[in-house]
């Protein structure tokens, strides 16, 4: 019944009859839905070219720039000048580092030729008929090879291969650490200029490349750890945040530093000082005062042997001093050889760096725990990556050392080391 209504309301009749005035009107004859909508989805021809021209070129349209301050483009290329000077620095501290590498080797055995060379002719002397010129000989030679260990003493070409050994690792730092700003494209302030210079500056001062005037003590009065970076300036005090009740375990809070982790490095901070820090320095202090002892007895042994040589072939005094000429010569020889085929220079060298290594750490931490703004430290995590790399120890170890920052702990109870890499 539905079907045939709807068909009645769309029939149209073929012939028409004459409306009256009281016909009512015919109603019109309806539209399905299904035709509505597809008349509403027509559109003209005409349109359709309309929309196929239109065409937005947008190519033409540029992205304002904004240019750069003078000051941040100043600041980059200072940036930029200061990592070139850097990897400078780095080749000539490794060209030069290898040059006084052989000065020690060629001194070490050349003195030590010259002084066994001089022995033997202070013993072939008194039965030689060229007694007169094998004794003038051993007496030259022996003075030459006094004057020599002096000299070399003095200098230590050991010690000073290994100061020009670590001061190239330190440039090539600089220079990675430069370049990874740079590489950043972030903007470069002139604190960060500041700062790199002020590296610069304390790395040309703990190593200098100038042998003499500037050359490092080699036998301090005291015994100092190498210091290669610039004094930091304290902290500014502010309002600190609070990380809520002390004691609470990983109390959420920002820059990732939390009460425990803090713990954690106020206990390393107490075991670097009384342990790592203390033992190098310690047995840097036993090593400066043998080197001492080596360095002025090499060439006082040299020298009496000169001097006695002096003395060959007159009357019964003579055979004493061939003998003492043949015993200091081969002495001296010895000596200078446990010295500086020893590397007594370059050990001590090596402990200072050491302990400055361990300084540097420690006032690393000490700089972020005397910041109160969490906010204004590095990154908790990332600095307790840091260190525990710097310490080859995983981050769990360094969990074991939170109890060390207890006052009840004293410096004689702590038996282990921070560091694991030397």
């Amino acid at each position: 019944m539905a079907a045939l209504q709807a068909q009645r309301l769309f029939l149209v009749p073929s012939t028409s009859t004459p409306s009256t005035s009281t016909a009512r009107p015919r109603p019109r004859p309806r539209r399905s839905s299904v035709a509505a909508c597809r008349a509403a989805l027509h559109v003209p021809s005409g349109i359709h070219a309309a929309q196929e021209n239109l065409t937005f070129q947008l190519d033409w349209i540029e992205t304002p720039r904004v240019p750069a301050s003078p000051s941040s483009e100043v600041s980059l290329e200072k940036l930029r000048a200061i990592a070139d000077a850097a990897a400078d620095r780095a080749e000539m501290h490794d060209i030069i580092g290898r040059q006084r590498d052989n000065w020690n080797h060629l001194l070490l055995h050349s003195t030590n030729s010259l002084t066994l060379a001089a022995s033997a002719m202070a013993a072939l002397a008194p039965a030689a008929p060229t007694m007169v010129a094998l004794k003038a000989s051993a007496g030259v030679l022996l003075a030459t090879a006094a004057v020599t260990m002096a000299a070399v003493n003095k200098i230590q070409p050991s010690q000073l291969a290994e100061e020009q050994r670590n001061a190239t690792r330190l440039w090539k730092e600089l220079e990675r650490e430069v370049r990874g700003m740079l590489a950043l494209g972030a903007p470069i302030a002139k604190a960060d200029v500041k700062e790199a210079m002020d590296r610069v500056l304390a790395l040309d001062a703990a190593y200098p490349l100038p042998l003499l005037p500037g050359m490092l003590e080699k036998f301090p009065k005291a015994v100092e750890p190498a210091r290669w970076w610039p004094t930091r300036r304290p902290a500014q005090p502010k309002k600190s945040k609070s990380f809520g009740r002390r004691g609470a375990a990983a109390v959420a809070s920002g820059n990732g530093w939390t009460q425990d982790l803090e713990d954690d490095m106020r206990g390393l901070l107490r075991v670097i000082k009384a342990k790592d820090e203390n033992e190098f320095l310690t047995v840097g202090k036993l090593v400066l005062n043998l080197n001492k002892g080596l360095a002025v007895a090499g060439p006082a042994l040299a020298g009496t042997a000169a001097l006695a040589s002096v003395f060959i072939g007159s009357g019964e005094a003579g055979t004493w001093a061939s003998g003492a000429a043949v015993l200091g010569g081969a002495l001296a020889a010895a000596v200078n050889t446990v010295e500086h085929g020893g590397q007594m220079g370059m050990l001590f060298e090596l402990l200072r760096n050491c302990a400055g290594f361990y300084r540097k750490i420690h006032e690393d931490i000490e700089a972020n725990l005397a910041e109160p703004d969490v906010d204004r430290r590095e990154g908790g995590e990332l600095f307790a990556t840091k260190v525990a790399l710097k310490l080859g120890r995983s981050l769990s170890d360094l969990k074991q050392f939170r109890e060390m920052a207890s006052p009840s702990v004293r410096d004689e109870d702590i038996k282990e080391f921070a560091g694991k890499l030397f």
